[in-house]
C-alpha cells in the first residue's frame, strides 16, 4: 500500500481538509522579510554601496531640477539684459557643473544595476542551495502528500519573484522614497504655497494609487498560486502520458488543463490589468498636478504675492515657477514607482513565504546512536571495530555506561504487534507480527491496498510505527541511525528510476565507492551484462530521461544491479518482477536467486508463480496476516492462499 493519497494528498501545502492553503496579504509577515534580509546579511557591504550609489542618483537627479531657477534667474535672463558682449563665463560654470551632476547620475545608475544583479543571483543561488539540502532531509510522506509541479515552482517561479524583488522592487522603492524626501526638501526651499498646493493633490494620487496597488497585488498573489497548479497539472500530464492515450483520455486531459489554465488567465489578466492601469492614471494625474502648478505659480507672480520657503520671504520668480514645475513631476514619479514596485512586492515575498514553508518543513527526524561499523573478528571470537574494509559489518551500539557493544549485522528482522497508519484515525496495519531469519525469503501476498508496501516502508522507516517494536539483529530499528539501517538494505521497486549517466555510473549508485570490476560483477548477478554491452557505449553508454530508449525489463536489470553492488544482507524486492515480461522474468529471476542466496529478503508478491519457493509466504488481508506458511502448507490449508492459486496467478 502507498502513501496516504498520492501526491495530491494532506501535507505543508495543504489544510487539514485537503485544500489547498492560499497565500494571501496575511501571510506576508515580518519575519519573512527579516529572513530575506538575513540572506543578504553575507553580502552587507556591496548592498550598503549600491544603496549610497542609490541616495547619490537620487540626490543627482533632483539637483538638476534645482539648477533650472539660477539657470533662469540669475544666468539667462540678466545676460538677456546685457547687450552686446554678454559674459557666459558663470553660464558656461553652471553648464558644466550640470554635467557633471549628470555624470555622475548616471555612473551611480550603472554601478547599482551592475552590483545589484551579481548580489541577486548570489542570494537566490544560496535560496536554492538551503531549498535543495533542506529538501533531501524531508520524509518521504512530504512528496507523498504535495505534487512534484508545486515543489519545483518553487526552484522556478518563486525563486523568480523574489529576484525580481531583491534586483528591482527594493532598489527602486528605496530610491523612490529618497526622491520624494529630496523632492520634498527642494520644493519647501523654493514656496510654501505651491508645496501646499502639490501636497493636497498628491493626497489623492496615493489614494488612487493605493486603490489600484491592493487590488493588483491580491491578484498577484492568486496569479502566483495559479502558476503552481498549472505547473503541477503539467507535469503530472507528462508523466502520464502514456496513460492518458492508451484510455483515450486527451479531452478529459484538456478539460482539465482548460480549468486551471482559465483561471490563471483570469487572475493575470485582473493582476495585470490593475498594475497596468497605474501608469496612464497616476501619469494623468501628474500632468494635472503639472497645469495646476503652472496656473497657481503664474497667478502668484502676477499678483505679485511674497514667496515664503525655508530660505525666508522672497520674490516669485519664473525661474522658481519653472524649477517647481519641474519638480512636481519628480515627485509624482516616485509615487507612481512605488505604486507600481507594491505588486512586485507582494510577489516577491508571497514566493518567499513559499520557499520558506518548505524550509520550515518538519525534516526526517533522527534520533538514532547505533551506527554501521566495519569490524573483523580477534583471535578470541571478539568483533573489533576497524577502518579497512573487512566485508564483516556489526552494529556499534552505545551502552548506558558510556561502553561499545558489538552485534554482528545477520539480517535477523522481526516485528512483534505492529499497528500503523498514515493518518492516525485510520490503521493500515493491525497486529503485524513476524520474524524473518538471516538467510530466509519471506513473501507478502494479498491484494492491493493489503499493506505489503507499507511493511517494507517501515522496515525502511520512511513513516515509523504507531505501536509495537521493529527489531533487526535485536536491536529497535528507532535505536539504528536512519542512514546506517538504510545502507543495510537493498531494495529494488517496481518503479524504476535512472538517473542522467552513463550505466556505469547509474549501477554504481548502489555503493558509490564501487570499483568498475565490482558493477560488472553486479550487473552479471543480475543477467544485465549481456544487454549492457550490446548497447551503442557499453557500460559507458549515456542515459537520459530516466533510461527512455531502454525498455521496461532492461531498466529493472540496471535496478536489480544498483541494489546488487551494495551487497546488503538484507534484500526488498518490491513486485520487482511485475513489469517485466515472462520470457525476460525467467533470465531476471535466476540472477535475483543468485542474489538472494545468504540474505534476508522480503518478497512482494505480483505473482504467485514467483513466491512458491520462499521459506515463508505471509497473506494479507486489509492490513492483517491470516495466513502463514510455506507454499506447501497454504495449499493443504485451502484457505485464501489456496483460492488465490488456484482461482488465479495473477493478484492484481
Amino acid at each position: 500500500m502507498g502513501g496516504p493519497g498520492g501526491r495530491g494528498g494532506h501535507g505543508a501545502r495543504f489544510d487539514e481538509n485537503g485544500n489547498r492553503k492560499k497565500i494571501d496579504f496575511k501571510s506576508i509577515r515580518l519575519d519573512t522579510v527579516k529572513r530575506v534580509l538575513a540572506y543578504l546579511a553575507p553580502y552587507k557591504w556591496r548592498v550598503i554601496l549600491v544603496f549610497i550609489s542609490i541616495l547619490i542618483s537620487a540626490v543627482g537627479s533632483i539637483a538638476t531640477s534645482m539648477f533650472i531657477r539660477p539657470l533662469i534667474d540669475d544666468y539667462i535672463a540678466p545676460l538677456l539684459l546685457q547687450g552686446d558682449n554678454p559674459d557666459y563665463s558663470g553660464l558656461l560654470r553652471l553648464i558644466f557643473t550640470m554635467a557633471g551632476v549628470y555624470a555622475l547620475t548616471t555612473f551611480c545608475g550603472w554601478f547599482t544595476s551592475r552590483v545589484m544583479a551579481g548580489v541577486t543571483q548570489r542570494v537566490i543561488h544560496d535560496v536554492r542551495t538551503t531549498m535543495f539540502d533542506k529538501m533531501q532531509r524531508l520524509p518521504i510522506k512530504y512528496f507523498d502528500t504535495n505534487t512534484y509541479g508545486d515543489v519545483m515552482s518553487c526552484y522556478t517561479n518563486d525563486t523568480d519573484t523574489l529576484r525580481q524583488l531583491i534586483s528591482q522592487a527594493l532598489p527602486n522603492v528605496f530610491s523612490s522614497c529618497i526622491t520624494l524626501i529630496s523632492v520634498l526638501v527642494s520644493m519647501l526651499l523654493l514656496s510654501f504655497w505651491l508645496t501646499i498646493v502639490s501636497l493636497i493633490f498628491v493626497v489623492l494620487i496615493v489614494f488612487v494609487s493605493a486603490y489600484i496597488a491592493s487590488h493588483s497585488g491580491r491578484y498577484f498573489v492568486r496569479m502566483q498560486n495559479s502558476l503552481a497548479r498549472v505547473n503541477g497539472y503539467i507535469e503530472e500530464m507528462i508523466n502520464g502520458q502514456r496513460v492518458v492515450k492508451v484510455f483515450c483520455h486527451e479531452k478529459k486531459a484538456n478539460e482539465g488543463f482548460e480549468e486551471v489554465n482559465e483561471t490563471m488567465r483570469r487572475n493575470a489578466t485582473a493582476a495585470t490589468g490593475y498594475s497596468n492601469m497605474m501608469m496612464p492614471v497616476t501619469g494623468g494625474l501628474g500632468y494635472a498636478l503639472y497645469v495646476i502648478v503652472a496656473i497657481v505659480g503664474g497667478v502668484l507672480v502676477a499678483y505679485k504675492v511674497p514667496n515664503l520657503s525655508l530660505a525666508g520671504w522672497s520674490v516669485l520668480g519664473v525661474g522658481t515657477i519653472a524649477s517647481f514645475v519641474q519638480l512636481s513631476r519628480s515627485f509624482i514619479m516616485p509615487i507612481t514607482q512605488v505604486s507600481q514596485q507594491a505588486s512586485s512586492v507582494v510577489m516577491g515575498m508571497a514566493g518567499a513565504s513559499r520557499i520558506f514553508d518548505l524550509m520550515d518543513t518538519e525534516p526526517e527526524v533522527d534520533n538514532g546512536t547505533v551506527t554501521l561499523v566495519n569490524v573483523q573478528r580477534s583471535q578470541d571470537g571478539t568483533l573489533v571495530e576497524t577502518e579497512e574494509r573487512t566485508g564483516i559489518w556489526a552494529w556499534r551500539i552505545p551502552q548506558e555506561d558510556g561502553s561499545v557493544t558489538y552485534t554482528e549485522l545477520k539480517g535477523h528482522v522481526t516485528m512483534q504487534e505492529v499497528d500503523f497508519g498514515y493518518v492516525p484515525e485510520k490503521p493500515v496495519l493491525h497486529d503485524i507480527t513476524l520474524y524473518a531469519e538471516p538467510g530466509q525469503k519471506v513473501a507478502f501476498v494479498g491484494a492491493t491496498g493489503a499493506g505489503k508496501t507499507t511493511i517494507t516502508n517501515l522496515i525502511n522507516r520512511f513513516y515509523d510505527i504507531d505501536d509495537g517494536k521493529i527489531r533487526y539483529d535485536g536491536v529497535n530499528i528507532n535505536r539504528i541511525r536512519k542512514a546506517d539501517l538504510r545502507r543495510s538494505l537493498g531494495v529494488v521497486l517496481q518503479d524504476v528510476n535512472l538517473f542522467t549517466g552513463t550505466v556505469m555510473d547509474n549501477i554504481r549508485y548502489g555503493k558509490l565507492d564501487a570499483t568498475d570490476e565490482e558493477c560488472i560483477a553486479a550487473a552479471k548477478l543480475a543477467n544485465a551484462h549481456h544487454f549492457i554491452m550490446r548497447l551503442p557505449q557499453g557500460y559507458d553508454t549515456v542515459l537520459k530521461g530516466d533510461g527512455s530508449g531502454l525498455s521496461q525489463g532492461q531498466r529493472q536489470l540496471i535496478s536489480i544491479a544498483r541494489a546488487a553492488v551494495a551487497d546488503p544482507p538484507v534484500m526488498i524486492l518490491d513486485e520487482a518482477t511485475s513489469s517485466i515480461d515472462t520470457r525476460t522474468e525467467a533470465i531476471v529471476q535466476r540472477g535475483m536467486d543468485a542474489l538472494m542466496e545468504g540474505r534476508t529478503v522480503f518478497v512482494i508478491a505480483h505473482r504467485l508463480s514467483t513466491v512458491h519457493n520462499s521459506d515463508v509466504i505471509m497473506v494479507l488481508d486489509h492490513g492483517k496476516i491470516i495466513e502463514r506458511g510455506n507454499h506447501e502448507q497454504l495449499i493443504a490449508n485451502k484457505g485464501q492462499y489456496y483460492r488465490l492459486y488456484t482461482g488465479a496467478f495473477e493478484l492484481e
